[in-house]
């Protein structure tokens, strides 16, 4: 039986603001919210947010007097002072939490601000993405009262000197209200485990305890959970453990490489709801059923700004030019890539967040999520995007029949050219030759630019076949394991120096 049953109050849409709404005013709103707060900061001073509020049109003249940022940047500038124990830089007070977050190609840890003000911007979005639940068919709205096992970081943060620092979902974890710690599963004690194959491992064993209706996580780990609970109990699949178990709620890559092998642990279809919640901040989230894109958060705690992800505002290394065409909301158009900036309650300021967009609905402001600023490959003009790459593996795998978990690709030299080389990791028999064309091909049909260079500057590809243990051991000995960490798609510079190593034998750890 559920815990409780929820029922929605006729009142609650308009409470959280739910109905559709001028998505320009929501956000010029959202804006105003922001720069009101922090108009006494330094950096509102500096940058003069009193007289941006005054302004007729605030979001040009937001444009005009704030530069944009990336991480590098506005740590050096500002956040190193909070760091440092200063209060009011960027945001009023004295920031408390910081989230750590190396993302997927870097290996120092990023020290992204985290506020109360952001915490309850986040938990708003996390309501308003239940209560879409509603409109969900065959679904019981009971089953929300179950349990909701979440593999996520540590809870027990790293003490500094006058704040605390950890994964995003350790802090939102352990901040989160009282009435829902009878729901959250594994509990206080497994969540503070920092060890991950430990925390697994306990997780495990008390796997049989739980009447588990959610699972959250990423795709990889949440597999991994799953198999070892199936393996440890002699399970035919999951749902002779957890019956009730009906939807998983992931996000940070792209689910389509992982569903075919994770629907293999299933005994009956899932409900399966996508998320994009970075460290600095919950960004959107899938509200309908059957829908393609997720729908941003535009009227909480987040101003989104857009740069159109092309060579007039990136460089061939994919770094942001100094002064790019910034697009607001309504300016934006459908089927294009855009890095985003955004602006938030926790002091990001016209921040480039790293990931890139398409809108494929813009009247809902339904997104996709493409790639990485820095994952696109483009040695000669091929200008391969992640979404590119995850569609070909999709199709690739049900059209041979088997299952492809992880995967990267790098750009290699080849002679006086270039050439691709694809590590794909498949537990499966499969002909390494008859892969490596069926990729080729599926990326020639899905992106006119890399079937032109592959005919004239990318002489070839390459192919190797891994298990998925090597790319979990790889990420081990980089120091990434655990819930929030994703392997690269894109492998450059330093990491892919590191990964021939590790394949070598000679990466120390």
């Amino acid at each position: 039986m559920p815990i409780f049953d929820i029922t929605i109050p006729n009142s609650i849409a308009k409470v959280l603001r739910l109905p559709k709404n001028n998505v320009r005013r929501q956000q010029i709103r959202v804006l105003k919210k922001l720069l009101r707060k922090a108009q006494f900061t330094e950096f509102g001073q500096q940058f003069g947010f009193d007289s941006i509020l005054l302004s007729k049109h605030p979001g040009k003249k937001f444009q005009e007097l704030v530069p944009t940022y990336d991480y590098d940047r506005i740590y050096k500038e500002w956040w190193h002072k909070t760091l440092e124990g200063h209060v009011d830089v960027c945001w009023p007070g004295k920031i408390k939490y910081y989230a750590l977050s190396s993302g997927t190609s870097g290996a120092a840890s990023k020290y992204i601000p985290i506020t109360n003000d952001l915490l309850k911007g986040n938990k708003n979005a996390m309501i308003k993405q239940l209560f879409s639940l509603r409109h969900y068919e065959g679904i019981p709205f009971s089953s929300l009262g179950r349990g909701w096992l979440t593999l996520g970081g540590s809870t027990d943060l790293q003490k500094g000197e006058g704040y605390y620092a950890g994964d995003l979902s350790g802090i939102t974890a352990k901040k989160s209200p009282f009435w829902f710690q009878p729901f959250y599963k594994p509990g206080k004690k497994i969540a503070k485990q920092r060890d991950w194959n430990r925390k697994l491992e306990e997780i495990v064993a008390k796997a049989p305890e739980w009447d588990i209706s959610f699972v959250i996580g990423v795709p990889a780990w949440i597999q991994l959970c799953i198999e070892q609970i199936i393996e440890r109990y002699k399970l035919n699949n999951i749902h002779d453990i957890w019956p009730n178990l009906t939807f998983f709620v992931h996000g940070g890559v792209s689910f389509e490489p992982y569903k075919k092998g994770f629907e293999k642990l299933l005994g009956k279809p899932l409900t399966y709801i996508e998320t994009y919640l970075a460290s600095e901040g919950f960004l959107a989230y899938q509200d309908k059923q059957f829908t393609k894109g997720m729908r941003l958060v535009t009227n909480e705690h987040i101003y989104f700004e857009f740069v159109p992800f092309d060579e007039k505002n990136f460089t061939p290394d994919c770094e942001m030019v100094p002064n790019p065409e910034v697009l607001m909301i309504h300016e934006v158009e459908e089927n294009k890539d855009y890095a985003i900036l955004i602006s938030t309650a926790a002091g990001a300021w016209r921040y480039l967040i790293g990931d890139t967009v398409r809108f494929v609905d813009k009247e809902n402001c339904e997104i996709i999520i493409t790639g990485r600023t820095k994952h696109f490959l483009s040695l000669v003009g091929e200008h391969l995007s992640v979404d590119n790459m995850n569609k070909a593996i999709q199709l690739v795998g049900e059209e041979l029949n088997v299952s492809i978990p992880e995967f990267t690709v790098a750009g290699v030299p080849h002679g006086n050219f270039f050439a691709h080389h694809w590590y794909v990791a498949c537990n499966d028999a499969v002909d390494a030759e008859q892969l490596r064309k069926a990729i080729d091909e599926k990326l020639k049909e899905l992106n006119d630019d890399y079937a032109v260079e592959r005919n004239s500057a990318l002489k070839e590809v390459f192919l190797d076949v891994l298990t998925e243990q090597q790319f979990l051991d790889f990420m081990a000995a980089k120091g990434k394991v655990g819930g929030q960490h994703k392997f690269p798609r894109v492998l450059k510079g330093q990491m892919l120096e590191d990964w021939q190593r590790f394949l070598k034998g000679t990466l120390i750890k």
